[in-house]
């Protein structure tokens, strides 16, 4: 049976831990070639080495890849490694701090946009001359937070905002050359960022968070990953400016609605991608004491 992506060659920023590391296997799996992208001193050799065990293609590049010069030699690396691309993943983004605006740190908010919104801009920008060769396609990491607002991180939700806003344009621009762009909007995903243990969330935020969902748990990276494989894959040609909700409903939930979910309900599958080895991590503090 054939893969759902075999022969693509993919670009995955933001790929050695959490979601990102999760669909570096999944692509993998599924017949990809990946480049693995991540910044200095995140576990993307690792990465690479589990996918390479598996006998499937992988490089890593260590870049910070919201500067000019990184963004520019990521994709050269796909071209120099693999000879073309056919899909840029925009998953690079941070989650710094939880905090009311008035109490938001200013430089927080300067970390949070290069992470979040310039990494996307400056990817997607050199990445599309060889995405409208292969009629590629654009996969951009949106969230519920960009659709519903989120409260304790308006400025978070306002980058989720900027980035469906900036996939449809990328879309509607790109048609005429045959590139699709699509948007991926998971709500609470089981990573660093959403225990308070890890993460920026405090015990109150991280359950009120699990309990408006629908389901009354968080996602799985992998539950994430299975989606980004499917709008990549020839499956979904007819799908392009598209916000793409894996929220477990908290879109549309009122209330702690997730305290009515069944038991079984609130188990997370087991999934099939059995490396991931670095789910909860990726939100390491700094020596300036921010979360990166």
């Amino acid at each position: 049976m054939d893969k759902r992506l075999n022969g693509k060659i993919a670009i995955i920023t933001g790929a050695g831990t959490g979601i990102g590391e999760a669909i570096a296997h999944k692509f993998a799996k599924e017949g990809a070639a990946v480049v693995v992208n991540g910044l200095p001193g995140d576990p993307i050799d690792d990465v690479v080495a589990r996918i390479r065990s598996h006998g499937a293609s992988a490089v890593a590049y260590a870049g910070d890849v919201s500067e000019e010069a990184h963004a520019r030699a990521c994709v050269q690396a796909a071209i120099d490694s693999f000879g073309r691309l056919d899909v840029l993943i925009n998953n690079a983004g941070t989650f710094p701090v939880t905090s009311e605006l008035q109490d938001y740190p200013i430089d927080a908010f300067d970390v949070l946009t290069r992470a979040n919104v310039r990494s996307a801009f400056l990817m997607t920008r050199f990445a599309l001359p060889h995405l409208q060769k292969t009629r590629g396609c654009i996969l951009c990491a949106g969230s519920e937070a960009g659709v519903v607002g989120e409260p304790q991180n308006a400025p978070y939700g306002g980058t989720k905002g900027w980035m469906h806003a900036f996939t449809r344009g990328v879309a509607a621009e790109q048609a005429r050359h045959g590139v699709r762009a699509n948007c991926v909007c998971p709500g609470p995903v089981d990573t660093a960022w959403t225990h308070h243990e890890t993460g920026p969330m405090d015990k109150k935020m991280e359950k009120t968070t699990v309990e408006a969902t629908l389901l009354g748990r968080r996602g799985t990276v992998e539950e994430i990953a299975n989606v980004y494989a499917f709008l990549a894959s020839d499956e979904a040609s007819y799908v392009t400016g598209a916000l793409w909700l894996v929220d477990g409903g908290t879109t549309i939930a009122k209330g702690p609605v997730g305290k009515e979910a069944h038991h079984s309900l609130r188990q997370e599958p087991e999934g099939e991608l059995h490396d991931l080895a670095h789910t909860h991590e990726g939100l390491e503090v700094t020596p300036a004491g921010r979360r990166r």
